[in-house]
C-alpha cells in the first residue's frame, strides 16, 4: 500500500514539474519579480496547460489580475522576454504577440478584439532523412527556461499587452493534444515610430487547432514533410 501511494505522489510531482508557467517579464537582461508585470495565470499553482484554442483563456490565461499587475516601461527596439518557472521540458513552437491596449494595459478589456500581431517566433528546424529514413525536427529552446525577442523599432508609443506562448507538441498527433503555455505582460512603449502592425488577429480566433503546425506527430513525420509550418499570422517586426 505504501508503495502504491508513493507511486501516486511521484506521478503527481512529475506531472507538475513537467509543466510550467511564464511568471516573469525579462527586462534589461534580468527577470522581474514573479507576476510583477505579467498577469497571473490560472495555472499559477498547478502549472497545467491549456488545450482548447476556442476558450477565451487562450488570450492570456489570466486570473482576473489585470488591475493589480504593474505596467513596465520599455523602448521600441528593446529586447524583452519571458522567464519560465522551470525548464521547457516539452518540445514546441514559441511565439510572441502584442496588442495595443485600450484604454490601458491594466484594463480587463485590453486585447479582447482583433488587435493582436505577431512580433517573433522560434520554429523547429527540419533535417531531411536519408536512405529511406524519416526526417527529424530539432527544437532549439527545449530544456531552456526563457525566450527573448525584440520590440519592433517602429512600433508607435503607447500601452500594449505582450503575449508569450509555447505550443508544446509532444502529444499533438491528435486534435486537442497540443498544450499551450502562455501569459501576458503589460508594457508602456516609449521612443517608438510610426509603424502600422499587420496582420491583426484575435484570441480566440487566431488558431483552429487543425493547422499543420499544431496537429502534427513530431515523432513520425510523413515522407513528404518538407518543413514546419508555423501557425498564426506572419511576423511583423519593423
Amino acid at each position: 500500500m505504501k508503495a502504491f501511494f508513493a507511486a501516486l505522489v511521484a506521478a503527481a510531482v512529475t506531472s507538475v514539474t513537467a509543466h510550467y508557467t511564464l511568471p516573469d517579464l525579462i527586462l534589461d537582461g534580468a527577470a522581474a519579480t514573479d507576476w510583477e508585470y505579467v498577469r497571473q495565470t490560472q495555472n499559477y499553482e498547478t502549472n497545467m496547460p491549456l488545450t482548447d484554442v476556442t476558450s477565451d483563456l487562450i488570450r492570456c490565461y489570466e486570473n482576473n489580475t489585470a488591475s493589480s499587475t504593474s505596467t513596465a516601461t520599455v523602448n521600441a527596439g528593446d529586447t524583452v522576454g519571458f522567464q519560465a518557472n522551470g525548464d521547457f521540458y516539452h518540445p514546441g513552437y514559441f511565439s510572441a504577440y502584442m496588442s495595443a491596449a485600450s484604454p490601458e494595459a491594466d484594463s480587463e478589456d485590453a486585447g479582447t478584439s482583433q488587435t493582436w500581431f505577431k512580433i517573433w517566433q522560434e520554429t523547429p528546424t527540419f533535417t531531411a532523412g536519408s536512405n529511406g529514413q524519416p526526417g527529424t525536427l530539432t527544437f532549439a529552446l527545449e530544456s531552456s527556461d526563457q525566450f527573448t525577442f525584440r520590440i519592433p523599432p517602429s512600433l508607435p508609443d503607447g500601452q500594449y499587452l505582450i503575449r508569450g506562448e509555447q505550443i508544446a507538441l509532444h502529444q499533438a498527433s491528435t486534435y486537442g493534444g497540443a498544450q499551450y503555455y502562455l501569459a501576458c505582460a503589460q508594457v508602456n512603449v516609449a521612443n517608438g515610430g510610426s509603424g502600422s502592425p499587420t496582420p491583426l488577429v484575435s484570441f480566440p480566433g487566431a488558431y483552429t487547432g487543425y493547422e499543420p503546425g499544431i496537429l502534427i506527430d513530431i515523432y513520425d513525420l510523413p515522407s513528404n514533410f518538407t518543413g514546419y509550418e508555423a501557425p498564426g499570422p506572419a511576423v511583423w517586426n519593423q
